[in-house]
Order: structure tokens, then sequence, then C-alpha cells
């Protein structure tokens, strides 16, 4: 798909790899309109420029989400919606007290992550199914996973399950919406220097990067833009997760 001229929804765009995916389909000539609920999110998308617009929005919430899609479709056709909002919740199944973990905080992140994803996609394909379909495509939907939906570590089940989830619809929704013409991927990366990671004591986030094969660093978040702009320009590409993480397996801790 030619990106230059195509509107686009980026979730999470106001930070980390959604603002390096919004920042990269404007560069390639996109609108964007930004979801998210940073307080910032007004003051990123005058710096990202373009024309970039943002949009309040809890990705769960379908009001608040078709609000997004509508801004969107005022910019021109919606042609393509990568999800990159969510969160973690660090829980254990049995604590250290012999307690159960806290099943509000896995519903919770199951619930913004799993069923965020799910509903940003229902809202945004159902807007793309009645496009005009351009050299035999209407528009495409990359949703974000993780590693951690493959090796999750000790801490994360709600957050690796929620992933796991991602990945396993990932097939599913290309295969339903192949007769609309629609693409579904997912990108699942691994340890990226995010905003996340700033809050991460120095040493930590050395013995992080140290665990990666090759390239022996963080990723960026310049280089899942990189793949998002891919994935978005190769017709090819289709029910599939990628892993973006050089080569890394995590371990249990």
């Amino acid at each position: 798909m030619e990106i230059k001229g195509i509107v686009a929804v980026v979730t999470g765009g106001a930070s980390g790899l959604g603002r390096a995916t919004a920042e990269k389909l404007v560069a390639t000539g996109a609108r964007v309109v930004i979801a998210d609920l940073a307080p910032n999110g007004e003051e990123v998308a005058r710096e990202i420029g373009g024309g970039t617009r943002f949009v309040a929005a809890d990705v769960t919430n379908t009001e608040q989400m078709d609000a997004v899609f509508d801004v969107a479709q005022e910019l021109g056709t919606l042609r393509a919606v990568v999800h990159c909002a969510g969160r973690g919740g660090p829980i254990r199944v049995v604590d250290r007290e012999g307690n159960p973990g806290s099943l509000e905080v896995y519903e919770t992140v199951v619930r913004i992550n799993l069923i965020g994803s799910f509903n940003v996609l229902r809202l945004g394909a159902a807007r793309m199914a009645k496009n005009e379909p351009v050299e035999g495509e209407r528009g495409v939907v990359i949703m974000t996973a993780s590693v951690a939906a493959f090796e999750g570590q000790i801490g994360q089940i709600p957050y690796a399950s929620a992933k796991a989830g991602i990945v396993g619809m990932t097939i599913v929704a290309a295969r339903d919406l192949a007769s609309h013409q629609i693409r579904v991927c997912t990108i699942a990366p691994g340890t990226f220097d995010t905003p996340i990671l700033e809050r991460v004591k120095e040493d930590v986030r050395e013995a992080l990067a140290a665990a990666v094969p090759h390239p022996r660093r963080l990723g960026r978040p310049s280089e899942f833009a990189l793949l998002a702009e891919q994935i978005i320009a190769n017709p090819m590409l289709n029910g599939e997760t990628i892993r973006i993480d050089g080569a890394i397996r995590m371990p249990p801790r």
C-alpha cells in the first residue's frame, strides 16, 4: 500500500513506540490521528507536525474510539491503524506470603491490552471495510504483542496472557477480514528503549541490553516504526506476528 496520502490512526501515539510510528508515517506522507490518554497529547501532535491530530481516548471505550475514527475520516480515507496502546501490571499467581495474586490487576491488564486490541481492531476494520479498494486493498491493522507472549517472565502473567491473546487473534482476524481486503499483522517487540524503561535503574537497563544477542543494545522505537511502515507497504505481509527482538529469548526472571 502506498503510504503517501493515506490517513492512519496510531493508538498510544503520544510516547514510545506509538510516537515513533506516528512520526515515521507523517514523514512518509500520511496524515495521522493519535489516540492516547497522555495529558501532553496535543503538544506531541504539534511537535510531530504534518497536520497530526490528537484525540483523548481509552482504547477499551467504544464511544471514545469511534470519535477517534470520526476525526480520521474527516482528514481523508482511513487506510491504516497501528495499535500500540497498552500497559503492564506485575503480579504473581501466589505471592511470597502465600496469598493468591490480584484478580483485579489481572482483569485490568487483560482488559486494556487484549480487549482494547479487539475493540480497536473491530472498529477500525469496520471503517476500512467501506473504503474503495486501491490495488486490491482497503486497509491494514497492525497490533502490538510482545516477546512476553512466548516467554513471559515470572510476575508477567496478566501481560503475557494478554499479549499471547493478541498473537492468537492475528491469523484469525486476517482470515476473517480477507473478504474485506483488509490485512492484519502483529509486531512482537523485545526490550525497547521506551519511557517505561527510563524509570529503571541504569544497571538494570545495561543488563537488559546485554541480554540481547545482536545488536547488543535495547531496541529503538524508530526500528519498531520502520517495521510498521514496511508492513503497511508490503501487501503480502498478512496474518503474521513478527518478532523484533535482536534474537533475545527471555529467561524465567
